[in-house]
């Protein structure tokens, strides 16, 4: 038997553009950490703060899974979400080190199309006629939108076309993740399974951590990598808790807003601290594209069957 949703779709797409959103400005976050930390070490201090803070509030709560309900799971389930999402995590790092926050925005978005066709294959789900109007438009859009990065891809040598090359790597781990994640809602809850991955990928990272160097940071710096390792809490947390009450197909459309939320926040950014992103000129095709990208998300996902 494959995971049926709760049929409680507004909420769902509630957590769903929540997690678009802090996936949007993760990328702009994790480039200024990269200045002061390692790929490894704010991967493993975000997946152990992770784990404490949601441990702890499960503890509070009394809701942390017993043994039973650990080994009552699929085992080669919870690996494959284990090692895939850490080699998400790390790849995507690598990306951004060797390129940019938006490019490397631009190029995970693979892993939404990935999720959400095999939402299709695996999962049986199924897209209206409105939905793949919303699929057609939501595809022109990015199309028009990301015309100049995509010429940029074809263009630049070497470490830009490397990390280019791992980002869509860490697409193909994460979209293999959620889909495993999705088929462990049979078995336990969004929370439990959460805790179990962000603990096992803290493990996975610990040898390669330069945990020392993180006291070693100022305030500011301190405060931004703390933001990345709350944003993996929080994102998560609702991506995971949005696939109890949304088809995989859905939950994929509203994440393709997330290079929108990127490129709003590097242009923030920017303005504040133009010694860190240069801001980006937008020309009427990407204003029309960016459009294009928003009504084909929202047709995709309200184009549901009733």
């Amino acid at each position: 038997m494959t995971h049926q949703t709760s049929g409680r779709w507004r909420l769902g797409l509630t957590l769903s553009l929540l997690t678009a959103f802090l996936w949007g400005v993760l990328p702009v976050a994790l480039k200024m950490t990269l200045q002061v930390l390692d790929i490894y070490t704010i991967v493993w201090f975000r997946f152990s703060l992770a784990f404490v803070l949601l441990g702890a509030y499960l503890f509070t709560q009394k809701k942390l899974p017993t043994q039973q309900q650990i080994f009552s799971a699929p085992i080669k389930l919870l690996i494959i979400t284990t090692i895939f999402l850490c080699g998400n995590y790390v790849l995507f790092m690598q990306g951004i080190a060797l390129t940019t926050a938006n490019n490397t925005e631009v190029l995970i978005q693979l892993a939404a199309v990935l999720f959400g066709f095999g939402g299709l294959v695996i999962f049986k789900e199924s897209y209206t006629l409105w939905q793949w109007l919303g699929i057609s438009i939501l595809t022109l859009g990015f199309l028009l939108f990301f015309k100049s990065q995509i010429s940029n891809l074809i263009t630049s040598q070497g470490q830009y076309l490397l990390g280019s090359g791992l980002v869509i790597l860490g697409a193909i781990s994460w979209a293999i993740y959620a889909l495993a994640q999705k088929q462990l809602l049979q078995s336990l809850s969004s929370s439990h399974i959460m805790l179990i991955v962000y603990g096992g990928c803290a493990l996975l990272l610990t040898p390669f951590a330069k945990i020392t160097t993180i006291f070693t940071l100022d305030l500011a710096s301190l405060s931004v990598l703390i933001f990345c390792g709350l944003n993996t809490l929080i994102a998560y947390g609702a991506f995971a808790e949005s696939l109890e009450h949304c088809p995989a197909s859905i939950v994929s459309a509203i994440l393709a807003l997330a290079p929108i939320f990127t490129l709003i926040s590097v242009d923030l950014v920017a303005t504040i601290f133009p010694q860190i992103f240069t801001p980006e000129y937008i020309n009427l095709r990407g204003i029309i594209g960016a459009l294009l990208v928003v009504v084909g998300s929202a047709t995709t996902a309200l184009g549901k069957n009733k």
